[in-house]
């Protein structure tokens, strides 16, 4: 039986989307999503709403949806029709949206030109395949630097002591210039980062993947930030606690589908 929302703090969650055709799919990536679904479900019960903070919504600001019936926005070009038809629709959260408003220093404004983009629905379609969580979504800031994405995550953190999830929606490696569309795995030097990254997710050196841009391969992994940013947001929101990590792995070569569940615990 499904738990109903309780007092407890609802869990972050950083997922890799990789290419939109991951809504599509029947893979261990898209069966180890619906897993992670379950699971917060089964242990937290059904957040109130989900906070998305998607890397297809790079704005110069904070800015946050106010709707009752955010729009499914099909962000992507040349895929198949069938892509093009797959419905996830949803509700928004007035409640999540002033929560967000009202974060001291966030400065955040209301903005419904956008929508719930495929960083969204092709991972939540997955994780909850009901669609009847409500889900709002926050720009990822682009002209702010890493240690300040960091710094609203950090904001975002008291949200999940309300019965909201955060959750961040990108790619530690995302090199659209490199992609080999028909490779299943990842480049020797995407592994090498996603390794790197995830090591110290783990031991929770934030301070290293905030300094992402400085290794070797970062230029590599992330060519643009907006792919990268979202896991510092999850990494604020969830400073000190360990990360329970799913789909650590690469494929197009240059996307990793790595993944990171954070339950309050340090």
């Amino acid at each position: 039986m499904e738990k109903e929302h309780t007092s407890q703090r609802m869990p972050a969650i950083f997922v890799g989307h990789g290419s939109p055709m991951l809504a599509l799919e029947d893979s261990t990536v898209t069966r180890t999503l619906a897993k992670v679904g379950q699971q917060v479900i089964n242990k937290f019960g059904k957040p109130k709403a989900i906070l998305m903070v998607s890397a297809h919504w790079y704005k110069a600001g904070n800015l946050i949806q106010k709707t009752p019936h955010p729009k499914q926005v099909f962000d992507m070009y040349g895929f198949p029709r069938e892509l093009y038809e797959v419905k996830y629709e949803l509700e928004g959260s007035d409640e999540l949206s002033e929560a967000v408003l009202a974060l001291q220093d966030l400065g955040a404004k209301v903005d419904n030109t956008w929508g719930i983009d495929h960083g969204t629905w092709t991972t939540l379609i997955h994780m909850f395949p009901d669609a009847d969580i409500p889900v709002v979504q926050l720009s990822v800031n682009g002209v702010v630097t890493p240690q300040q994405s960091y710094e609203i995550g950090k904001k975002l953190s008291q949200l999940r002591d309300q019965g909201f999830m955060v959750m961040g929606s990108g790619n530690i490696v995302h090199n659209l210039r490199e992609v080999e569309w028909d490779n299943a795995h990842g480049t020797p030097q995407a592994e090498t980062f996603n390794d790197y990254i995830t090591a110290a997710v783990e031991r929770r050196d934030d301070d290293a993947v905030i300094r992402f841009k400085e290794h070797a391969l970062g230029r590599y992994a992330a060519p643009t930030p907006e792919h990268f940013l979202p896991l510092l947001y999850v990494l604020g929101a969830s400073e000190g606690e360990k990360p329970i990590v799913f789909n650590k792995l690469c494929n197009l070569g240059t996307m990793a589908m790595t993944g990171f569940v954070f339950e309050g615990e340090g």
